[in-house]
């Protein structure tokens, strides 16, 4: 029913083989978080975030807890669901529980999660969260259009380029041109499918190689 608002998100527990995905604790996960984020690829990792790269410890932990407070945003983190440790960081925004629609931005994972199999049932578990237990119809990510791994990590997933945003925003002293991607409920299904098929443990070889990609599976679909 269309005149049913969605839920507003909260600091939520969601659990995957590889990954939890909980509350923010800023002191616990900045000590966890700054060792990675820092260093000769700082720049990279924060190249398109609009805060960062972060100086100290402390500010990065200033950082996080001021996310965590934000009225607008609902920040979690993204730890390993074996040691605990802390590996990244996702926020739900332009909350709109009233026309069911929610975006996933502020993502930063630090090189011991990206591009590994916890770093996609992360994106999973935020999705399938939204939509099912939460009642949203449209799920976005948006990012700066000159991000090429943003926009790659977003079509894989199974979002669709809706359009492109010129002259959107300044960031950090510099025009931003904004590129909308979107996964609508319609979509969900085969794309959750995709998804769930693509983490099963048969997917993975003896030494955790992926065997199917999972463009090629929802293909498939």
């Amino acid at each position: 029913m269309l005149d049913a608002p969605a839920r507003r998100p909260s600091p939520v527990a969601l659990a995957g083989r590889h990954v939890r995905i909980g509350p923010t604790v800023p002191k616990r996960d900045a000590a966890d978080l700054f060792p990675e984020l820092s260093g000769p690829s700082a720049e990279r990792l924060f190249r398109y975030l609009p805060t960062g790269p972060f100086a100290n410890e402390a500010a990065l932990q200033a950082d996080l807890a001021a996310a965590s407070a934000s009225l607008g945003t609902v920040t979690l983190a993204i730890r390993d669901a074996v040691q605990g440790r802390t590996m990244g960081r996702a926020s739900y925004m332009r909350i709109e529980p009233e026309h069911r629609s929610i975006e996933i931005g502020g993502v930063l994972f630090s090189p011991l999660l990206a591009r590994t199999a916890g770093a996609t049932e992360a994106m999973y578990l935020l999705a399938r969260h939204a939509f099912e237990d939460l009642g949203y119809r449209r799920y976005e990510w948006i990012c700066d259009a000159l991000n090429a791994p943003a926009r790659t990590s977003a079509l894989r997933i199974g979002f669709r380029l809706e359009g492109v945003f010129r002259k959107h925003m300044i960031v950090k002293g510099r025009s931003r041109d904004t590129a909308v991607f979107a996964i609508v409920d319609d979509e969900w299904p085969r794309v959750k499918a995709a998804l769930q098929a693509w983490l099963d443990p048969g997917n993975f070889d003896a030494d955790g190689v992926q065997i199917a990609r999972l463009g090629e599976i929802r293909e498939k679909l």
